[in-house]
């Protein structure tokens, strides 16, 4: 086994980066194991609907990263209090096998103290709480199996991140199980840091005799152009989301409006407008001129900024409107 020291990094478009890099573009035969902490973000998984796991306005209030991974399952909340493991492996046999690369984690956690168990397929507890989620995923005859590890994590602010919008969202999109979580560090026999929990665990899967693989320049770059690619980019974070419809209804000054949207591809296809507002110009006109826009704050707003949105509905803001969208 080989380990990828990635512990000055903290951003969750590179780490997940150097995991599909490792995946992809790494011929080694030996098993790898990555351990990294991110900065504040929410991880949503492959077949998600970003809107039905965040609550989009707290994330962007709190500077809060929204990340797709390669991996299916739930969304996560990570910060500097969550220490997050990747074991990457040659072939795809161990596919769905997530006790083999579980069981190791449990057994050291259970050396410092903490009652940890599997749970159910993927999961890890510890006295009746939620301390790990796992996902995988197989691409190129590789596959890595990979989780959380809650050691210290701010709990409200998961909460409040991974709370979605109070709107109407009908989706195929899988939706995240909400469990009850807890924190490893109010479970151990001894108290110790998150880089203290690291070292323990590499000692135990190690055998205290740890060996690095380094990533070279041209690991980087391709890492680089992978974050580029996918991880840093609106189309792979939230246009791959699956097609959704969402209903918001709110009442204004200028009366009641009910909007209603078909989103794919992360793009709005249809868009009706009911109500008792009373303008000018017909919502028709209106609806025609958003379909097709990317369902996105900054390109609904720059068609709206090409007409008098008081036409149709009188005095009604630009920012209001984008709020009635979900979009704000």
């Amino acid at each position: 086994m080989l380990y990828v020291n990635t512990s000055t990094i903290t951003d969750p478009r590179i780490n997940l980066a150097i995991e599909e890099h490792l995946l992809r573009n790494v011929t080694i035969k030996e098993p790898i194991v990555l351990f990294y902490i991110n900065d504040p973000s929410v991880i949503i998984g492959r077949n998600q609907n970003s809107l039905e796991e965040i609550d989009p306005e707290y994330v962007k209030a709190n500077g809060i990263n929204l990340v797709r991974r390669l991996s299916g399952g739930g969304a996560v909340y990570h910060d500097h209090g969550n220490l997050n493991f990747s074991f990457i492996t040659d072939g795809a046999r161990d596919l769905h096998n997530f006790s083999k690369f579980n069981q190791p984690i449990v057994a050291a956690l259970r050396e410092l103290g903490v009652n940890a168990d599997l749970h159910g397929k993927s999961d890890i507890f510890a006295d009746g709480k939620k301390i790990s989620g796992n996902a995988q995923y197989a691409g190129r005859g590789r596959m890595f199996s990979h989780g959380t590890l809650l050691f210290d994590t701010d709990l409200e602010q998961l909460l409040k991140a991974i709370n979605p919008a109070q709107a109407k969202i009908e989706s195929k999109a899988v939706q995240s199980i909400r469990n009850f979580v807890g924190n490893i560090r109010e479970l151990l026999r001894d108290d110790m840091s998150i880089a203290q929990l690291r070292t323990a665990l590499l000692d135990a899967l190690f055998e205290g005799n740890v060996v690095e693989y380094d990533l070279t320049a041209v690991d980087r770059q391709k890492i680089e152009e992978i974050a580029d690619g996918r991880y840093r980019s609106w189309e792979w974070n939230v246009g791959h989301a699956p097609k959704f419809d969402l209903q918001t209804t709110e009442r204004f000054p200028i009366g009641k409006v009910d909007a209603r949207l078909q989103v794919n591809k992360g793009h709005i296809q249809k868009l009706k407008l009911y109500g008792d507002f009373i303008g000018d110009s017909e919502a028709g006109e209106l609806e025609s001129y958003l379909c097709g826009a990317r369902y996105r704050k900054k390109e609904v707003r720059e068609v709206l900024e090409t007409i008098n949105l008081d036409d149709y509905f009188g005095d009604l803001s630009i920012d209001i409107f984008l709020q009635l969208l979900s979009l704000s």
